[in-house]
């Protein structure tokens, strides 16, 4: 009898408002001349949603969990690293990613032009294959009126071998 490997799946959502103040960074990447997000750190809302998707399959919590708002070392601070310590914290325990997917919602940045560079840093990043997708709602919501942008997370991972 084969023994199948240990995979888990786990699903990971931020949220963050546009904030005129800061500049943008998503999906890993820089984004000149588009209004950034609002947050402690720099507001990446797919490497957030990331990082809890990742947590979550291994049932090793959360980003708040991880790193906190109240931590002086986030402020500001770059959300890939964020998902380095995640990616840390599930080869400590024995997990290894195996694929993750992301979907952005929001109207703007125009993510299309820059998909195929976002998901070369996401994978690289995360040492598996990322896919990203994005889409608008409609007009419906605080993604549809412009106010910010979600992203929701699923990430396959497996007991390393």
């Amino acid at each position: 009898m084969t023994t199948l490997p240990d995979i888990r799946v786990g699903t990971g959502f931020d949220v963050h408002a546009f904030d005129e103040g800061s500049p943008l960074r998503l999906a890993g990447i820089d984004w000149p001349g588009e209004v950034g997000l609002s947050g402690h750190s720099d507001g990446d809302a797919v490497c957030h949603a990331v990082v809890d998707a990742l947590l979550a399959a291994a049932g090793l919590g959360d980003i708040g969990g991880l790193v906190g708002v109240d931590e002086p070392g986030t402020k500001d601070a770059a959300s890939t690293g964020f998902v380095r310590l995640a990616l840390a914290l599930l080869a400590e325990n024995g997990f290894r990613p195996v694929n993750v997917s992301v979907q952005i919602v929001g109207n703007r940045p125009k993510f299309a032009p820059r998909r195929a560079e976002a998901q070369r840093v996401m994978t690289e990043l995360v040492g598996a294959p990322v896919s990203l997708s994005a889409t608008t709602s409609d007009g419906l919501g605080f993604t549809g009126r412009g106010e910010g942008i979600a992203a929701i997370a699923t990430a396959l991972i497996a007991r390393s071998a």
